[in-house]
C-alpha cells in the first residue's frame, strides 16, 4: 500500500512543474517608472523618468547642484543611435563666502553668485 501513495506524490510534482508559466528571457522589455525625492532636511532634490520599448529607451533625471542650479538630463538609446545626452544647467549658482586668512588680500571672504547657462553635450 506504501508504493501507490509515492506515485500520486510524484504525479501531482510533475504536473505542478508543468502548470509553471514560461519566461522568455530575451524578449525585448518594456517598462516605464518614476520617482522624485524632495528632502527639506538634507535639502536632497531629484527625479528621474524612464521608459523602454524594446529596444529603445527614453528618459530624463534632474538633480539640484550644491551651488543651487538644476542639472537636467535628457536621454534616449537605440540599437542605431546609440546613447544620447543632452546636458543643461539651469538657475544662477550660489557660491559661499570664503572663510579664512588669504594673504594679499584678494580673497576676503566674498561670496558671489554667476549665471551658468546650459550646456549642450550629446551626439546626433
Amino acid at each position: 500500500m506504501y508504493i501507490p501513495v509515492l506515485q500520486i506524490t510524484l504525479v501531482v510534482c510533475v504536473a505542478a512543474v508543468v502548470a509553471l508559466p514560461h519566461h522568455d528571457y530575451h524578449a525585448p522589455a518594456h517598462y516605464k517608472f518614476h520617482y522624485g525625492v524632495h528632502d527639506p532636511h538634507t535639502h536632497d532634490v531629484k527625479s528621474q523618468w524612464e521608459h523602454r520599448d524594446g529596444h529603445h529607451v527614453k528618459g530624463a533625471y534632474t538633480l539640484k547642484e550644491a551651488d543651487g542650479t538644476i542639472r537636467l538630463v535628457e536621454y534616449t538609446s537605440g540599437p542605431h543611435s546609440g546613447f544620447n545626452a543632452l546636458v543643461k544647467r539651469i538657475g544662477h549658482a550660489h557660491h559661499p563666502a570664503h572663510y579664512g586668512h588669504h594673504e594679499g588680500g584678494s580673497h576676503g571672504g566674498h561670496g558671489g553668485d554667476s549665471f551658468i547657462g546650459a550646456t549642450h553635450w550629446g551626439f546626433q
